[in-house]
């Protein structure tokens, strides 16, 4: 399957995207110099599109791209002012043949064979979202501050990136529900806008934000 990456890495609003490009920098030179989303060994992966803030654009793709010579990026793409909008920026922003994406947080550990499995299941899945048991008690609190109930823990999942879809049907999922000013937990909350459903897949531990 033809596959392409959406990699966030500027904003400036959300708490879900990186304020500068300092934690991209770091990512890439640090843990994945030979690519900057760390899916350098997932073989069936092609090419990113790394979402950035605009006003980093120019040392992104002098001090980065061009130094580390990165062959697989795409095209840089301007992030928006929720994470979602640079999602959305990126999605709209493929221009070639594709099959299935991956939108990935840059500030978060990847792991190649996960994220090759996760392609892998778009055989059988729509989605595919990393996720880990929760572990601490979750109570529901009123908007006075007063506990209004203790939830169960065993329905309650941790969800992380990168999560991973069809094009075709993420990309839908983006227009209709942002078109509708829906906003978005994750990028899988837009598919169950949609009414599909997303497949869990237990991730690794030092994948968590």
């Amino acid at each position: 399957m033809r596959t392409l990456a959406v990699i966030l890495a500027g904003g400036q609003a959300s708490a879900w995207v990186l304020p500068r490009t300092n934690s991209f920098f770091s990512l890439t030179t640090t843990h994945h110099r030979s690519h900057p989303s760390g899916f350098s060994g997932v073989p069936t992966y092609r090419r990113d599109l790394p979402c950035v803030n605009h006003k980093d654009l120019p040392t992104i793709q002098e001090e980065i791209l061009e130094a580390y010579h990165f062959s697989k990026i795409l095209k840089l793409v301007i992030g928006g002012r929720l994470r979602q909008d640079s999602v959305r920026n990126g999605l709209e922003a493929i221009d070639e043949p594709c099959d299935v994406v991956t939108i990935h947080d840059a500030a978060v550990l990847s792991f190649p064979a996960f994220v090759e499995k996760s392609i892998f299941l778009m055989e059988m899945f729509d989605a595919i979202i990393p996720a880990i048991p929760a572990r601490d008690t979750i109570k529901a609190i009123s908007k006075e501050g007063f506990v209004l109930r203790t939830l169960e823990r065993d329905s309650l999942w941790h969800v992380q990136t990168p999560q991973t879809f069809k094009y075709d049907l993420i990309t839908k999922a983006y227009r209709e529900g942002m078109s509708k000013k829906l906003f978005g937990y994750d990028d899988s909350t837009f598919m169950e806008y949609l009414g599909k459903k997303s497949r869990w897949l237990k991730a690794h531990l030092t994948t968590s934000k």
